[in-house]
């Protein structure tokens, strides 16, 4: 499944995206904003955005590192892990956080305004980086007064220092953690569950522990991946949101 290109406004200038809309689209459908891991919108993340048109909806990936100069759009899978991890970890320390936030929203606001979209439909995928910057931009939404549908977060990296947001994170979400994450400790990861599910009075929250998985263990580098937690989580992500935000099934009627 291809993508095209898609200009996102944004009051810095337009913001290039990647657009990919499901197969025999009939009606409008749901829509979901990805945002990016530190490694850009890499092979891997362009293909996760494929995987979620082919369940039915409309997906946008803003290319939030275009703001760099010079731009990025993915990095190659490094050989050399640690170095390939520290390029990712300076890109994000080079695009300030309110600037991927007030993106992030535009991408919202574009992919709502799409004539194939659903504009009363539309959720936040991040992973790593972009599962943090989702959270963030969930909660800026919200107080806007256009919350998304959904969120659905993977390891979120910037979750530690956001969780005074969770009582404005309110829609349905899913929060995907490996037990084994060296960059976001076990005792931490506990910490966020309790916030982000009201320790537990929030039914609309999900939060799945994977057991044994790292950090970033959806990416299929073989520094990082888990085959286990990432087809679960997979699984989950898809039930979840089949229940939460569901597609039409494709060229039906009625």
């Amino acid at each position: 499944m291809n993508a095209t290109m898609l200009s996102i406004p944004t009051d810095d200038g337009d913001l290039p995206g990647l657009l990919w809309l499901p197969e025999n689209l009939d009606r409008p459908a749901p829509g979901l904003v990805v945002l990016q891991e530190i490694f850009g919108l890499s092979d891997y993340m362009q293909q996760r955005c494929a995987d979620l048109a082919a369940l039915g909806y409309a997906v946008l990936a803003p290319q939030l590192f275009a703001r760099l100069d010079p731009p990025v759009v993915g990095l190659e899978d490094g050989a050399d892990a640690e170095a390939w991890l520290a390029e990712g970890m300076a890109l994000t320390q080079q695009l300030p956080w309110e600037r991927g936030e007030a993106d992030a929203l535009a991408a919202l606001n574009a992919l709502r305004a799409h004539g194939a979209v659903d504009s009363e439909r539309v959720g936040l995928v991040g992973f790593c980086y972009g599962g943090g910057l989702a959270f963030s931009t969930a909660a800026a939404a919200t107080h806007e007064d256009r919350p998304p549908a959904v969120l659905v977060s993977y390891y979120g990296s910037a979750l530690p220092a956001l969780l005074d947001l969770s009582d404005q994170v309110t829609m349905p979400s899913l929060h995907h953690f490996g037990t084994a994450d060296a960059f976001i400790p076990l005792p931490t990861v506990e910490q966020i569950r309790d916030a982000v599910t009201g320790a537990g009075s929030r039914p609309q929250v999900r939060f799945e522990l994977h057991e044994g998985a790292g950090h970033a263990f959806d990416n299929p580098h073989a520094f990082l991946h888990h085959a286990g937690a990432s087809d679960a989580a997979w699984r989950q992500t898809a039930d979840f949101l089949g229940k939460r935000l569901p597609a039409p099934a494709r060229g039906a009627h009625g």
